[in-house]
Order: C-alpha cells, then structure tokens, then sequence
C-alpha cells in the first residue's frame, strides 16, 4: 500500500469515476462493478477488496490467483487466471494503464516534494538530545529519536522517520524513508530518490510513478555517496546489520537481507533479492529481478545475471560458479600457449 505520509490519495473513488476520468470508455462497456470503491493501488499479493493491482507479464500468474485485489489490470494472456469476483480491465497495454492510474490517485502534484509540499503533517517532532546541524532542512511531520544527529546542510524531505542513535552526516538527503536506530548515513548519501522505471523505451520514455517507501533496519551503515531508491509500489528494503560501502547504487524493490556487505561501486538493479549474509565484492553488479541466496559470496566484478542458490560462490561476467570460472581460467591459459613442439 502507498504510504500517504509521502503521497497523498485523491480518492476514494468509484471505478467508474476513474475510467471516466482516463476516458477510458472501452473499459466500461463490459464492467461488471462501475460503483466499486477504490482506496488505493497496490501490489497483488497485499492487495485488498478495495485496492487496483496489475498483473503485466506470466511472471504474475501465481500471485494473480492468489490474489484479493478488488480490480486487476490484466493483460490479455492472463486474463483467465483473474480470481473469482475480482473485476479484470483486460487490455493491450497493462502498465500504460496503470500508470495512468497511479497518476489519477497519487496525483505528481501532491506528491512529497523533497522537505515541502506537506502542509499536513505537522511541524517536525524531535526526542531529547537530538543535534541538529549548520543549515539542515526539515519537511513537515518528520520523526527524529533521542540521540541521533543530523549534520550540516542535510536535508529531509516531509514524513521521513529516523530512530534513535542514528547519524546523519553532512550534506545528504533522504525522502520517502523510515530509518531505523543505530543506522549510520556517511556524507552525500541519498535515500528515497525515484527509481528508475519507464514505459515506451526509446519512445516517449514515460516515467512510471515511483510511490513506494525505502526502509532501512537498525544498525545499517551506509556509505558516502551512496544512492538508494524508493520502491515502484513497494518498498526498497535494506536488512539489520548489513554494510554497504561508498558509491552503491541500489535499485528500487531491491530487498537487501541481515548483516550483508556491499563493496564500493556495487549496482544492484531493481527488484534484487539478496539473502541474509551476502557479502559482495567490489563492483559487483546485477541484472535486477532475481534472487541470490543467503551466506552467498559474490567476488568483485562479477554480474549476476540469474538467481542462484543458498552458499553460492560467484565470480565472472556473466557469474558462475567459481570452480567453473578458475577452471575456465586455467583451459584458456592453456590454450594461449599452444602446444610445444619438442
């Protein structure tokens, strides 16, 4: 569900009232519940008898049959696996729709800008011995524990929390964020940036709205110059105890485990799962929607292209195995010296 401390709904509203408003006729024809109430978007598998969801692509299939969504924007080759007495807007082009949803409900113009736009929330709240520095910014209805510290010109954007014993330093910004206790942010680091997802690529390259939220666990370090990005829908998810070195990219959805390492110049693409124990090497990158198992040791360089198991062991481009790799190594030595001729 879209946290509303960071995006404001427009609704509630009829899914009759929406397709109207999207001019959207052709959908209308054929509904079977036009005075259904809306109360949100969310994903299908904490969607509700109120909420829209979007099912684009097979890899949707088991969540769509599971799934308690009041409406499902469906494409074509799935429209037979919408449950029982959900409503299913079948059509061409699901996520062109549903971003035009996303744009009817969480209008851009509500939307949390980066320390404004909120002027219901309230005025900042602070626990004892909170230490505020030279220039910061504090959007409306932020939430700072005891004990924690902000430094120079940082800024914070409206709704944002910060937990207890949690430093801050100079010059970062965080938005559409809940940070735990204990969490250390090294300088120029930014939490909560939109993620980057787009339609139409290389046509119109529409920006898919990016309302989900990063939560980051207690005891995270994060690293100077590191950049975070909010969820699509969900949450960005950064695991208790883990590390993360300078200059990390970590995508939007991205789900980090417990007590991970990161090294400097990582890039993990959106909707990566890691496992808890994951320790990365440097520039380490991956190719977004897929998982790799807890305890996994990922060695620097390599690119992950596809889920792997619990206790992997990857090296390369594109990684494998790293018996596989160094005896690939070895042949290929081999073969560079040719055979000697007596």
């Amino acid at each position: 569900m879209v946290d509303t401390r960071f995006h404001r709904f427009a609704g509630p509203t009829t899914v009759g009232t929406l397709l109207r408003a999207l001019e959207r006729n052709d959908l209308l024809q054929d509904l079977a519940a036009p005075d259904l109430m809306i109360d949100g978007a969310t994903d299908l598998d904490v969607a509700g008898a109120n909420d829209f969801a979007l099912a684009a692509h097979v890899s949707y299939t088991d969540a769509l049959k599971s799934t308690a969504a009041g409406v499902v924007i469906v494409s074509r080759a799935l429209a037979d696996a919408v449950p029982e007495g959900c409503v299913a807007l079948v059509c061409d082009k699901p996520h062109h729709l549903f971003a035009d949803v996303l744009d009817y409900l969480y209008p851009n113009s509500t939307r949390s800008v980066i320390a404004g736009g909120r002027d219901d929330l309230g005025e900042p709240v602070f626990e004892a011995d909170v230490v505020i520095g030279t220039n910061v910014v504090l959007g409306q209805g932020v939430e700072i524990g005891r004990g924690s510290i902000i430094g120079a010109n940082t800024v914070i954007g409206a709704g944002v929390t910060i937990g207890r014993n949690t430093t801050i330093a100079a010059n970062c910004t965080i938005d559409c964020a809940h940070i735990g206790n204990g969490v250390v942010i090294h300088s120029g680091t930014r939490i909560g940036s939109e993620g980057f997802g787009w339609l139409d690529f290389g046509v119109s390259n529409r920006k898919l709205p990016q309302l989900g939220r990063v939560l980051i666990q207690n005891n995270v370090e994060i690293g100077a110059n590191a950049t975070i990005d909010r969820g699509a829908l969900g949450d960005t998810m950064i695991g208790e105890g883990t590390k993360i070195d300078n200059l990390v990219q970590i995508g939007h959805n991205c789900r980090i485990g417990r007590n991970c390492i990161i090294a400097a110049m990582s890039g993990l693409s959106g909707s990566t799962i890691v496992g808890d124990g994951v320790l990365m090497g440097g520039g380490v990158g991956t190719s977004g929607h897929l998982e790799i198992g807890a305890g996994s040791v990922v060695h620097g360089r390599a690119a992950v292209t596809k889920d792997w198991p619990e206790g992997s062991k990857l090296a390369g481009a594109p990684a494998q195995d790293i018996m596989d790799f160094w005896r690939e190594i070895a042949a290929m030595r081999k073969l560079s010296k040719g055979v000697k001729r007596g």
